[in-house]
This record gives structure tokens, C-alpha cells and sequence, in this order.
């Protein structure tokens, strides 16, 4: 399918999904937040691109790190979220498919993107296009090796790991990655990777965490500390990363 013929059904799917997103509610922010703390160690230069920032919980510490802040979102509700909350930022309303932008970037921001796109091989190549030397890609995506996706196996309740799960179906995720899946990507792009990693151990559903906690719900100190436990497991953490920029022949 052309671009041009993708793009009115895209953007549809994508104002659907915007209309109740999850991304802003109880521990999504907290994941968010706490991928934004791992992301700042790898931050360069003064120009960044986040593609994909929805409701914004990871755009707000963008700003605080960036002068200069584009932002890329297909959703036209979350674009005009975006300008308002975030006036010094330049938002684009466009689908990445479409988007062309007039400079390069230092640090290009995919929190949760290469799940819903559907080629995310092509994305990963046009990001590599828009940055600069030394710059770099930072991007997360649920992982399918989580314990909490392994217990849900042998419970039966997800067919396989990578299964869509209803609240991938809700997301609007068209895949889950593991962690040899999400370096493949990146190499068939072209890129160089950097650094993988992880963070969040995830024994529950969020639904079991977020409850009170006189129903055995978690402090935001327990939240914490299973995302940094995370890093030290990160094959079966619930969030992997990477941190990728060009290879040498492409600088």
C-alpha cells in the first residue's frame, strides 16, 4: 500500500486509539518516568525529535533536557494537547511515514513506538536519516519475555509469549518484541547499536499493582525498586531499550 493510500486509514486508527489511551494513567506514568531517567544518561547535543509522544509524559522531561524540541504525533488530539501544554516545542501533525523534517537531530526519541507502526524496519531507517553524527536513537517497547507475559503462558492465559494480550489490542500494538527481535530491527536498518537494555521486573498486572493497598497494591517505593531490579535482569524485564546512533560508514 502506498503512502498516500495508507495514510487517511492510519491517521483513523490513530485518533481511535487517542481517544481512551492509557498511556498517562497510574503505572504507564511511572514506567514512562522512569524510562526518561534511564534515557537522560544517554542524551546528546541540544536538538531533539520525539516521535510519537502521545500525552506527553516523557515530553515534559524532553523539555526540560532540549532547547530545541520537535514533536512528531499522528493523533490530532494529542497535537493539540501537545501545543498547548508545550509552547516552545514545534508539533507536527503526521503520520513518521510522511514526515520530513528540514534539519537533523542529536537525540531522537521512540518511547512505545515500533509496536504500533507497521514497518518498523522503514521507520528505523528514516530516523537514521534524520540524525546527526554522533547522535543517537533512544527507543523502548514492551518486552515479550517478561515474567509477568510467562506467567500469563503457563497460566493460559496468553497463547505465547508474544501473543497480543487485550491490553496490547487496546494500544493498538501490532507486534511484541523480544529481545533478539528489537536488535534485529535496528541491524536491518542499518544501525549500529549502542547499548541494550532493561528495566521493571513485573511479577503482576498493573491492575493488581494500582490496587489499594489494603488489597496488596504497591507503594511507589516497591514500583521503584522492581524497575531498577530491572536493569540487572534485562531479558526478563517488562521494558527493554536500546541506544543506537550510525555506523562509522554512515558518518
Amino acid at each position: 500500500m502506498s503512502s498516500a493510500a495508507f495514510a487517511p486509514e492510519e491517521k483513523s486508527r490513530l485518533d481511535r486509539i487517542a481517544n481512551d489511551s492509557w498511556y498517562a494513567k497510574g503505572l504507564n506514568t511511572y514506567t514512562v518516568d522512569y524510562c526518561a531517567d534511564v534515557f537522560a544518561r544517554f542524551f546528546q547535543g541540544r536538538r531533539c525529535l520525539e516521535m510519537g509522544p502521545a500525552e506527553g509524559v516523557m515530553t515534559r522531561h524532553l523539555a526540560r533536557a532540549f532547547p530545541a524540541l520537535t514533536l512528531v504525533e499522528g493523533a490530532e488530539v494529542f497535537c493539540e494537547s501537545l501545543r498547548a501544554r508545550f509552547p516552545s516545542a514545534t508539533v507536527v501533525h503526521s503520520l513518521f511515514e510522511d514526515f520530513e523534517p528540514s534539519g537533523r537531530f542529536d537525540t531522537i526519541m521512540l518511547g512505545h513506538v515500533l509496536e504500533h507502526v507497521d514497518d518498523p524496519v522503514e521507520i528505523l531507517h528514516r530516523a537514521g536519516s534524520w540524525l546527526s553524527v554522533g547522535g543517537v536513537i533512544c527507543c523502548a517497547v514492551p518486552n515479550a519475555r517478561s515474567i509477568h507475559r510467562q506467567a500469563a503462558v503457563l497460566l493460559g492465559m496468553l497463547e505465547s509469549e508474544d501473543s497480543l494480550n487485550p491490553t496490547d489490542l487496546h494500544h493498538g500494538h501490532r507486534r511484541v518484541y523480544n529481545p533478539e527481535s528489537l536488535r534485529a530491527d535496528f541491524l536491518a536498518a542499518g544501525l549500529a547499536i549502542h547499548h541494550f537494555g532493561g528495566y521493571w521486573i513485573k511479577p503482576l498486572s498493573n491492575a493488581q499493582m494500582e490496587a489499594p493497598r489494603s488489597q496488596g497494591g504497591w507503594t511507589p517505593e516497591m514500583i521503584r525498586a522492581f524497575m531498577q531490579l530491572g536493569e540487572r535482569y534485562p531479558d526478563i524485564a517488562a521494558e527493554i531499550y536500546v541506544i543506537a546512533g550510525l555506523r562509522n560508514a554512515d558518518l
